[in-house]
């Protein structure tokens, strides 16, 4: 189930983890939800991941790259950045809706820059992530019918599927991923943020089915503020607001556990470093790179530890 970002010249050999390390938009404010908060142009996000020294992105939401498939991909080879794939939200649990037509426009982009990976998350169909509706049996049916519909229709074009669980998404809560891995084939986007935050034990997950880790998001959370959102006390918006998020290594999540756990079992994916941000308005000073910057030190940090350098 693993991705195949193997080397080149010989396809048994896995790069090593820090040619796999990509960024998102989101680290830098910039979100699909309306009215989320103030957001940096492509321009200097994208020239920003490259002077932290990643190697990859994920797009971002829609408007955020050039709308063309050609100039997206363009867009990213001027500022010497590979292609990773895309978050795509799309309403998988309502009958009289087709999601495969939504998710064509996504597919082309992803083809035409050369990427791997579609990120699919059940969407409620609201707006934001602050409410999600329950489902019954009939609608887990159906969502996990189209989930391997679009998995099947991904793979077609020579993509990855996965599923992110994601906060005030249809699947968000452990009995909803467990869900997802009884009834669907489907590869998961190991976010480690929002897992912790629905009330799953990332670890767990990434020891127990290392197999159906096919992407992975790190993130680092405080427990205290989402525990909060769990229970009902503070909203997703607002926990983020409040730094929900903070750069790898300053949270409650064992990064150093996951990233062992999927090394070992011979994951050989991206991992994408993720702090979810709102912004009120122009930051003062670096801005978010410096957290990036750190996230990415500490992602590295963790790899010379295993590998035995400088030890």
């Amino acid at each position: 189930m693993n991705p195949t970002s193997t080397h080149p010249g010989n396809p048994d050999v896995v790069p090593p983890l820090d040619e796999r390390v990509a960024g998102a938009p989101i680290s830098w404010g910039v979100c699909e939800v309306p009215g989320w908060g103030w957001r940096y142009d492509a321009a200097t996000v994208l020239a920003e991941m490259a002077e932290c020294g990643l190697v990859a992105t994920e797009f971002g939401p829609d408007g955020f790259l050039p709308e063309d498939p050609g100039e997206k991909a363009a867009t990213l080879r001027a500022h010497g950045l590979q292609a990773v794939g895309q978050f795509v939200p799309v309403v998988l649990h309502d009958s009289g809706h087709d999601p495969l037509p939504e998710l064509e426009r996504a597919l082309e982009s992803l083809v035409a820059a050369e990427a791997s990976t579609v990120v699919l998350a059940a969407a409620s169909g609201a707006e934001g992530y602050d409410r999600r509706p329950d489902l019954d049996d009939d609608g887990w049916t159906t969502l996990l019918s189209n989930l391997d519909r679009v998995a099947e229709a991904v793979r077609s074009r020579g993509l990855i599927p996965t599923l992110h669980p994601h906060v005030g998404t249809l699947v968000e809560s452990e009995a909803d991923v467990e869900r997802v891995l009884a009834g669907s084939a489907v590869g998961l986007c190991l976010d480690t943020g929002h897992l912790l935050v629905g009330g799953s034990d990332p670890v767990a997950l990434a020891t127990a089915h290392p197999e159906r880790v096919a992407h992975v998001h790190l993130k680092d959370v405080r427990a205290d503020l989402a525990r909060r959102v769990r229970s009902g006390d503070l909203t997703y918006t607002d926990a983020v607001r409040g730094g929900m998020y903070v750069p790898l290594g300053r949270g409650d999540v064992d990064v150093r556990a996951i990233v062992g756990a999927l090394e070992d079992a011979g994951y050989a994916g991206w991992y994408v470093l993720e702090q979810d941000t709102v912004l009120e308005g122009p930051p003062d000073g670096e801005g978010p790179k410096g957290q990036v910057i750190e996230s990415l030190n500490h992602l590295l940090g963790i790899e010379a530890q295993r590998s035995g350098v400088g030890i």
